[in-house]
């Protein structure tokens, strides 16, 4: 298979949680996949969506609606976990694109909720952690959040943080400023 790199999926997914511990018989699970993508030779965020997904092993708590803006309501209306990966694989060939996502849990998440209900891992093996990158790039002792990297970039932090969407495209553009400084800095 051939490995398109003209544009890059940057992911970031929301899922449900507690303040606390899950209640009995309750599993986090991915509830929002955000998506937007990076045109490689402009580098610079190109499109964004929002896939919301309809929770099979559990419910949106107030505390995940407070942190997130999801509620109940509206992720019933979403579709499947299963045809949301079918959609990544169809519309954003993300078996055959490099993906991104801020470090390694929506990765895990993927990987978990793959496994637990068989179902075909949407992305490819090449997979960029950004917040990995970003500290390394900036040689700081240690990873950063997501809003904290927009700061030292000095780029504002767009829509609301804790969205998919909105947080997929505030990574794409700290990606596009990691690719530009690996272009001029040679």
């Amino acid at each position: 298979m051939t490995i398109k790199l003209d544009k890059i999926i940057v992911i970031d997914i929301e899922a449900t949680c507690w303040q606390e511990h899950s209640p009995p018989e309750q599993e986090s699970e991915i509830i929002e996949i955000g998506i937007c993508i990076v045109d490689v030779a402009r580098a610079k965020p190109i499109e964004k969506e929002s896939i919301l997904v309809r929770p099979e092993c559990s419910q949106i708590s107030e505390f995940c609606t407070q942190l997130t803006t999801l509620t109940q309501a509206e992720v019933d209306r979403g579709i499947t976990f299963s045809e949301a990966c079918f959609k990544l694989r169809k519309k954003y060939e993300s078996l055959e694109r490099v993906w991104a996502s801020w470090g390694n849990y929506d990765k895990n998440m993927f990987e978990k909720q793959c496994l637990s209900r068989n179902i075909k891992y949407p992305f490819g093996i090449r997979h960029i952690n950004v917040k990995n990158l970003f500290a390394l790039v900036h040689a700081l002792p240690k990873e950063v959040g997501m809003a904290n990297a927009l700061k030292l970039l000095d780029i504002p932090l767009e829509g609301t943080h804790h969205r998919g969407a909105d947080d997929a495209w505030n990574i794409s553009k700290i990606l596009g400023k990691l690719l530009l400084q690996g272009r001029f800095n040679n």
